[in-house]
């Protein structure tokens, strides 16, 4: 056990110099040896150490109208908030949760709940009613954080169904009047409290986030991060994203996705560097004036807004100075070669691929700043994570492959910081994601001879066809090289005499439309790219593909539709699955 009680994990990629007892120790800890808060090292740390005019958080409202908060600002503004929690009896332990867009009050919300030692639990604001109470009701919520149309349109109904929730504030209500008891103004609160706030003593151990999954492959599940997490996002953020103080720094997930908390908020404030938020949606002018105009340095996106940028072309790249990049960096579902190197083409620098999970709470394999990037490859087990290829067996032992090219689960020795411990009330689920004191990740891969890792697919998305083993990943890969696909999703269908035959459906991109001739072609450049056996035997033509609001294709729910099943959760498909036009399957 190391500072902080870190278990410290061995290294088994190299890095022999490195420990998690080591990184922790470039954070402080709380005064006094009182231990280790998030939020301590992501804001108060920096002003202690006389950075407080640093801008730490800079907004971007949809008007394009700035807004800059530097660290001591964030500081009086997360004790104000701490102290507001504390005022309603919201303690330590109690889950605190969030339905707005992205506001500067959401992060306050974050940073302050975790000083008063609650736990922080973001919804998206695009949910419906169905799932936010569904969360809601899971973590035990006591308190919500929302906005009035927010609150008008889907949660007011909701309030005689959630016992527990004892109060909800509203941001941009100097006093909310809104026939409940419950409801009040979050500003006025606010404004009320004092701006000094003692963090009390954290335990390492102490819950601190609550993310739930994305449900591509079923319902959601909450999983529990806790303070210790933050030794992970330090150190990652600056070994897989290059973070330094002082960059500007932008991560275009939503803090309702994990992706949007480790690294849209509590990496980059730990490393002393600008957060550029974005309050609008996606649009790619939008998107590069921000790179231009804001001297973006560190780029953290998903692999289907890089599709939608490649879509909409080169030469609206080459249109903006974007010469401050310095990494750009991708997670959420993996990366293809032809994204990478077409970072290179636009941006003069490729994309990183990153790969981790809710669960794993931080980067765990990447193609890091400091080494090579290998197109198509999720990169390398970063310091202080060992991974391998396993295979299960039926008494529950796992045995692992020490042969390169061979097909199997991901496995992540446990231990590490930022691992999560438990699935809210769900313990069974949560010991079955583990044997012989490894992860199982429930994704399969393969390495390569210099220690890569290739992803194969998902477990359950792997489709088996005359004997063979066909990951998703690949073919659709192979898929997109042709010109006139801009997106692919690849599943299987059942067959008397293989088990399954791959099937796809895609989108074109603009330009090219739908037709017998095109179907052919498609198919007759994956049997040269892919061969015979790998290659679809059927594709079909979209407009879009169901997705969740992360970014990664929800193939369960397009092989359901393909097959008349059950669709299963769609709480997290994007836009509620009401806009996306389904494939004629």
């Amino acid at each position: 056990m190391g500072a902080f009680g870190l278990n410290i994990v061995p290294d088994g990629q190299g890095n022999r110099g490195f420990t998690w007892q080591q990184a922790a120790r470039d954070l402080d800890g709380l005064p006094d040896g009182a231990g280790l808060n998030i939020a301590h090292e992501a804001v108060d740390r920096h002003v202690q150490r006389g950075t407080g005019g640093r801008v730490a958080l800079r907004w971007i409202a949809h008007d394009g109208t700035v807004t800059d908060v530097d660290y001591a600002g964030l500081s009086r503004q997360t004790n104000q908030f701490a102290n507001v929690l504390s005022s309603l009896g919201i303690g330590k332990g109690d889950r605190v949760f969030t339905l707005t867009g992205r506001i500067p009050e959401l992060y306050v919300t974050a940073l302050g709940a975790l000083k008063n030692r609650s736990v922080f639990c973001p919804l998206f604001s695009a949910f419906g009613p169905e799932p936010i109470q569904t969360r809601i009701a899971a973590g035990r919520g006591k308190l919500l954080v929302t906005t009035a149309s927010l609150f008008e349109r889907k949660v007011r109904g909701l309030l005689p169904d959630l016992p527990d929730l004892d109060h909800v504030l509203i941001v941009g209500a100097e006093q909310a009047d809104m026939g409940d008891p419950r409801v009040q103004s979050f500003d006025a609160l606010l404004d009320a409290a004092v701006p000094e706030f003692a963090i009390a003593p954290t335990d390492p151990e102490d819950m601190a986030l609550l993310h739930f999954t994305s449900g591509t492959t079923g319902a959601p599940k909450g999983a529990v991060h806790v303070h210790e997490a933050v030794v992970v996002h330090h150190a990652t953020g600056r070994i897989a994203l290059d973070l330094q103080p002082g960059d500007r720094y932008w991560c275009t997930a939503d803090p309702g996705w994990v992706t949007g908390t480790s690294y849209g908020i509590i990496a980059p404030l730990t490393n002393g560097a600008t957060l550029i938020v974005d309050e609008s949606e996606f649009d790619p002018g939008r998107w590069y004036r921000i790179l231009q105009d804001h001297h973006v340095q560190v780029w953290y996106t998903a692999p289907t807004a890089i599709r939608m940028l490649m879509r909409a072309g080169t030469d609206l790249a080459r249109r903006y100075d974007l010469s401050h990049l310095r990494h750009l960096a991708s997670v959420g579902e993996p990366l293809s070669a032809q994204a990478v190197l077409w970072g290179e083409e636009a941006f003069g620098r490729p994309f990183h691929d990153t790969w981790w999970q809710t669960e794993t709470g931080g980067i765990m394999i990447a193609n890091a700043a400091d080494t090579p990037v290998r197109p198509g490859s999720m990169g390398r087990p970063l310091p202080g994570v060992e991974a391998a290829v396993v295979a299960r067996s039926p008494n529950g032992r796992v045995k692992q492959s020490t042969e390169p090219d061979v097909t199997g689960e991901l496995a992540l020795k446990a231990g590490w910081p930022s691992m999560f411990r438990a699935y809210l009330g769900q313990d069974d689920l949560y010991r079955n994601c583990f044997a012989d004191g490894w992860y199982l990740t429930g994704d399969l891969v393969r390495t390569d001879a210099d220690g890569y890792f290739w992803f194969v697919g998902r477990a359950d998305d792997v489709i088996q066809s005359a004997g063979h083993l066909v990951g998703p990943f690949e073919v659709e890969s192979g898929l997109m090289e042709h010109p006139a696909v801009a997106e692919a999703a690849v599943f299987g269908k059942p067959d008397s005499v293989t088990m399954e035959t791959v099937a796809a459906v895609v989108t074109l991109k603009p330009g090219f439309s739908e037709s017998p001739d095109l179907r052919r072609e498609l198919i007759a450049h994956a049997r040269r790219r892919l061969g015979p056996t790998v290659a679809p035997r059927e594709i079909h033509f979209a407009a879009d593909l169901p997705k969740t609001r992360s970014g990664k294709i929800m193939r369960r729910l397009i092989r359901a539709r393909a097959l008349g099943l059950p669709e299963g959760d769609r709480s997290t498909e994007a836009n509620g699955g009401k806009t996306i036009e389904e494939a004629s399957l």
